[in-house]
């Protein structure tokens, strides 16, 4: 994957990052609930009474978020350089990294942080530093 540095757009993005900053604080502020996606997706494939349509609406949501986008403004280009089997690969890590973490970069990285939980600045430095270490040696090491 790579970055089109030509078009990248550092106020776009800090906007995109408040938008996500509003709506976690929106989310916990009316539903008293941390906006993780892994943890609402994992409550989708064990689902109890009553707690699927917020799960579903919320994971709805995300899928639709880019259309409506593209109807106001193109949608970026996204150039993948791997294959399919590293890409699989690499969710099926991810998966079983936010199960151990008990949560994914968006609960930890975004909720947690800005209530300054220790355990998810511990997750949050381990993500990163495992995202660092993965591109290192892809690139210098395999690659």
């Amino acid at each position: 994957m790579t970055i089109d540095w030509s078009n990248f757009t550092p106020w776009s993005s800090l906007a995109g990052g408040i938008l996500i900053g509003i709506a976690a604080a929106m989310f916990i502020l009316f539903n008293g609930r941390i906006a993780g996606i892994s943890g609402i997706l994992g409550g989708l494939l064990r689902p109890r009474k009553g707690d699927v349509g917020w799960r579903a609406a919320f994971i709805i949501g995300l899928i639709l978020a880019p259309l409506v986008y593209g109807f106001f403004a193109p949608l970026p280009a996204v150039h993948i350089d791997t294959g399919a089997g590293l890409i699989v690969l690499a969710g099926i890590l991810v998966g079983v990294g936010t199960r151990y973490g008990s949560g994914c970069t968006s609960g930890h990285g975004v909720c947690g942080l800005s209530r300054l939980s220790p355990r998810s600045m511990v997750a949050t430095a381990a993500f990163m530093s495992a995202g660092f270490l993965t591109v290192y040696v892809a690139r210098h090491v395999v690659g």
